[in-house]
């Protein structure tokens, strides 16, 4: 990465797209870890993190994780996904983010030096072009190392700098100890938990133990959200 101390930096993650490529290159995320990453190269000014929720739900298994990540350092913007069936009868969920993280990273331009997009997505192309137009660097983190690429050449060629994401997982992923801990405490929290679950006390650690599992087990429900397709950009 190549950022400097003095740089305003804010980071805009697609949740659905990074952990689709981040599952593609076989670790799981540690965000405490990828934050402190990122404050240490630079100024981090906010962190912004994308995804869509099924509402209707009794309990969700991502809510732990919107928890956690709210509750330490990111900014949650959520919305409610649309469920539908198809004509082969499959349970498929639409949750398409790209409007609300366009309008952010327009609105935060003016006060940040450099964004860094988590997303390999083609149709940020656009948006990247118009930002570096206001003297805002951008750089893109995804990946070309999975099968098919995840990131759109159009949006890499774009971006001042492209991040390999494989190259970043020695310093954001979690270890293997920890990721079984923390599955193990996640089965014994999601029993307990429900909709009207307490949110006080618990907020910051105990919730963290349970955040990456329930969000891995989260994720894999919504394989057919339209941001997690990794041939997306292709379409």
């Amino acid at each position: 990465m190549k950022f400097y101390q003095q740089e305003r930096v804010a980071l805009f993650i697609d949740g659905a797209n990074l952990y689709s490529a981040a599952r593609s290159l076989g670790f799981e995320i540690d965000y405490r870890r990828l934050l402190d990453s990122f404050r240490k190269e630079s100024q981090l000014v906010r962190a912004f993190y994308y995804t869509a929720l099924v509402e209707d739900q009794e309990y969700s298994p991502l809510r732990p994780l919107i928890d956690w990540l709210d509750y330490n350092g990111f900014t949650m913007v959520t919305k409610p996904a649309k469920e539908y069936t198809d004509a082969m009868g499959r349970r498929k969920v639409k949750g398409n983010m790209d409007i609300e993280l366009a309008i952010d990273v327009m609105e935060m331009a003016p006060h940040i030096d450099h964004v860094v997009l988590f997303s390999g997505d083609g149709d940020f192309r656009r948006l990247v072009e118009a930002v570096q137009r206001k003297g805002v660097r951008v750089s893109v983190v995804s990946s070309t190392r999975t099968q098919p690429p995840m990131v759109a050449d159009e949006l890499r060629r774009q971006a001042d700098t492209f991040i390999e994401l494989q190259e970043l997982m020695p310093k954001i992923m979690r270890d293997a100890a920890a990721r079984d801990q923390s599955r193990s405490a996640g089965v014994h929290a999601t029993l307990r938990s429900g909709p009207n679950s307490d949110r006080g006390s618990d907020r910051g650690n105990d919730r963290g133990n349970v955040a990456h599992s329930s969000a891995a087990n989260a994720m894999d429900d919504f394989d057919e959200i339209d941001t997690a397709d990794p041939r997306k950009h292709l379409r």
